[in-house]
C-alpha cells in the first residue's frame, strides 16, 4: 500500500513541479499570452482534474493490490504454519520411534547382562566343583605315585638280576658258538653268509612267482573291466554295415538317354565332365552308366545334374552349366544343414562355421569303406559312454564327445594334403580356437603327438572300437595276407622259437618254443616282448592275443 501511495505522491509532486516550471517559463510572455490565459487555465484545471482522477484510480488499484498481497501473505503464513506443524509432528514421531528403539536396546542389554551374570555364577559353581574333583584326583595320584615308586624299585632289582643272567648266557653262548664252529668246519661269518645267500635265492624265487601272479590277476581284472565297459558301450550304440564306393552307377530308363547324355559330337558329356570333374563311362551295360571320381561330392553333383537334365528333357551345354551351378549351391546348403543337424543331435554347441561345413562334408566321404560322418558320430557316442562309465565329470564327457566328433575332420579338408589328417585336423581346430584338450585328443588319436589329457585315450579307444567292429571296414585280400605273414614272421627272430601261427583272422598269435632252450620264466618274457613288438611295428584292428606254448614231449619207438 505504501508503494502505491508513493507512486501517487510522486505523480502529484511531478505534476506540481511541471506546473511551476511551466509558470516560470511563461512569466516573461505573460502579457502576450494574457488572451490565452483563460484557455490555459481551463486546460490546467482539466489536466488537474484528470490527474486527480488518475491518482484516485491508482490509489484504488494500489489498495486492491495491497489487500490481495495481505490475503496471499495470510495464506502463505497458514501454509508455512501447516508445514512447520507437519514437520514438527514427523520429527516428534521419529523421536518417539528412536526412543522406543533405545528403550528396546537398553532392555536387551539388561537382559544380556542378567544372562551373563547367571552364566558367571554357573561358571563359579562349576569351577568350585571341578576344584573339589581335582583335589580328590590329586590325592589319588599321590597314592598311585607311591605304588609306582615301589614297583620301580622292584623292577630295578629284577633288571639287576637279568643283567647277571645275561652275562652268564653270553659266556655260555661263546662256548656254544666255538663248539658249533668246531663241528661245522666253518666260521660264524661264513655260515651267516651262506644262510643269507640261500634266503635271498628263495626270496627272489617267491617274489618272481608273486609278481607274476599279481600281473596275471591285474591283467584279468583289467580285461574284465575293459570288456565290461566296451560291452556296455557297444550295447548302447547301433552300428551299420559300410561299403566304400569310388564309382556311382546311374540308372537310365532307356538306352536312348545315353545318346542325349553324349550329345552331338560328344559336346554334352565333355561339358558335364569339365564342369563336375568326373569321368562318365558310357558302355554296353544296359540301362545304366557309370560316374567315376575319387571325390564323392563331385559324383553327387554329376548324378543330380543328370537326373534333372533327363527329367527336364533339355540337354545342351548351356542348360548343363545352369543345372550344375544350381546343384552345387543346393549341395553346399545341404552340407551346412547336415553339419548343423549333426551338432544339434549330439548337443555340441559353439562350433565355428568352417568346422560345421567340414562336418557336413563328412556325409559324402568314406574311409576304409566306412562313411566318415557315421563313423565320427559313432565315435562321439562311444567316447561319451566310455567317459561316463569311467566316472569323469560332465565337462570332460562333453569334451570327449566333442573331440571324438572332430577327430577325422582333417580327412575332408583340402589344405596341406601332405600333413597327416590328425595333425591337419588339430591345426584347423586350433585356428578356430577349440579347447586345448580337444586339440590334443584330435592330434594324438594316431599317436602323432603325446597325449596330455584323459580324453585323448578315450577318443583313441572309441575310434578303435568303431573301426574294429564287424562290418565297419573292408580290407583287401592282399593286405590281409601280408598282415598275417608279417604277424607269423615277427616272433621267429626270438631265440628258442620253433614256429608261430596266426589264428582267428589275425586276432591271436600262438608261438611254439623249445622246452630245452626256454624256461617257464622266459616264456612270459617272450610273450611280453612279442606283444610290444607288434604294438610298435604293426597296424591292426582291435587287439591281438599272444600265446607262448612250451611243452616237453617224450618220444620212443618200439621195434
Amino acid at each position: 500500500m505504501e508503494w502505491f501511495i508513493g507512486i501517487g505522491l510522486g505523480i502529484l509532486i511531478g505534476g506540481g513541479i511541471g506546473y511551476l516550471t511551466f509558470y516560470l517559463a511563461t512569466r516573461q510572455h505573460r502579457q502576450r499570452l494574457q488572451k490565452a490565459e483563460a484557455e490555459h487555465q481551463a486546460r490546467l484545471a482539466a489536466m488537474e482534474k484528470e490527474a486527480q482522477e488518475r491518482i484516485q484510480n491508482l490509489e484504488q488499484k494500489a489498495h486492491h493490490k495491497l489487500q490481495e498481497a495481505h490475503r496471499k501473505f495470510h495464506i502463505a503464513e497458514k501454509e508455512a504454519e501447516k508445514r512447520i506443524r507437519e514437520k514438527l509432528s514427523k520429527e516428534i514421531e521419529e523421536a518417539r520411534q528412536k526412543s522406543k528403539e533405545l528403550i528396546a536396546q537398553a532392555e536387551a542389554h539388561l537382559k544380556e547382562a542378567d544372562e551373563r551374570h547367571k552364566y558367571i555364577l554357573a561358571l563359579e559353581e562349576n569351577l568350585n566343583r571341578r576344584q573339589e574333583q581335582l583335589q580328590i584326583q590329586l590325592s589319588n595320584l599321590q597314592k598311585d605315585f607311591e605304588k609306582l615308586e615301589q614297583q620301580r624299585e622292584a623292577q630295578a632289582q629284577r633288571l639287576k638280576e637279568l643283567l647277571q643272567r645275561e652275562e652268564a648266557l653270553g659266556e655260555k653262548e661263546k662256548e656254544v658258538l666255538a663248539r658249533l664252529e668246531e663241528l661245522a668246519g666253518m666260521s660264524r661269518e661264513e655260515a651267516i653268509q651262506q644262510l643269507m645267500e640261500n634266503i635271498k635265492a628263495e626270496a627272489e624265487k617267491r617274489a618272481h612267482s608273486h609278481v607274476q601272479q599279481i600281473i596275471e590277476e591285474a591283467k584279468i581284472r583289467a580285461m574284465e573291466e575293459s570288456q565290461r565297459i566296451i560291452a556296455i558301450t557297444l550295447s548302447r550304440v547301433g552300428v551299420e554295415q559300410s561299403i566304400q564306393h569310388s564309382v556311382t552307377t546311374f540308372p537310365l530308363d532307356s538306352d536312348e538317354h545315353k545318346g542325349r547324355i553324349i550329345g552331338r559330337e560328344g559336346r554334352n558329356i565333355r561339358t558335364l565332365e569339365s564342369l563336375t570333374g568326373v569321368e562318365i563311362i558310357v558302355d554296353d551295360t544296359p540301362g545304366a552308366i557309370v560316374i567315376s571320381c575319387h571325390d564323392p561330392i563331385r559324383r553327387e553333383v554329376a548324378s543330380r545334374t543328370l537326373q534333372r537334365l533327363l527329367a527336364d528333357g533339355r540337354v545342351h551345354p548351356a542348360r548343363i552349366e545352369e543345372v550344375v551351378k544350381k546343384v552345387e549351391q543346393e549341395i553346399e546348403q545341404e552340407i551346412r544343414e547336415i553339419g548343423h543337424r549333426t551338432l544339434m543331435s549330439l548337443d555340441i554347441r559353439g562350433v565355428a562355421p568352417e568346422i560345421r561345413d567340414l562336418i557336413g562334408k563328412m556325409r559324402f566321404r568314406f574311409s576304409f569303406g566306412q562313411n566318415l560322418l557315421h563313423h565320427s558320430r559313432e565315435v562321439a557316442r562311444l567316447a561319451a559312454i566310455i567317459a561316463v562309465e569311467l566316472g569323469l565329470p560332465r565337462e570332460k564327457v562333453k569334451l570327449a564327445k566333442r573331440a571324438a566328433l572332430f577327430h577325422d575332420i582333417g580327412k575332408v579338408s583340402e589344405e596341406n594334403p601332405e600333413l597327416p589328417h590328425a595333425l591337419l585336423g588339430m591345426e584347423i581346430l586350433k585356428r578356430n580356437k577349440e579347447h586345448p584338450e580337444v586339440l590334443n585328443a584330435v592330434g594324438a588319436h594316431h599317436d602323432e603327438i603325446e597325449m596330455t589329457s584323459i580324453i585323448s585315450p578315450i577318443v583313441q579307444v572309441a575310434d578303435a572300437i568303431s573301426g574294429a567292429r564287424p562290418g565297419a571296414r573292408r580290407e583287401t585280400v592282399e593286405k590281409y595276407i601280408q598282415r598275417i605273414q608279417e604277424l607269423e614272421n615277427l616272433p621267429k627272430k626270438f631265440p628258442g622259437v620253433i614256429q608261430a601261427y596266426a589264428l582267428q583272422a589275425g586276432r591271436e598269435l600262438r608261438i611254439l618254443v623249445e622246452s630245452e632252450k626256454v624256461s617257464d620264466e622266459l616264456t612270459d618274457k617272450i610273450a611280453q616282448a612279442v606283444a610290444e613288438e607288434i604294438q610298435n611295428t604293426m597296424q591292426y584292428p582291435g587287439q591281438i592275443k599272444v600265446t607262448v606254448i612250451r611243452e616237453k614231449r617224450g618220444i620212443a619207438y618200439a621195434r
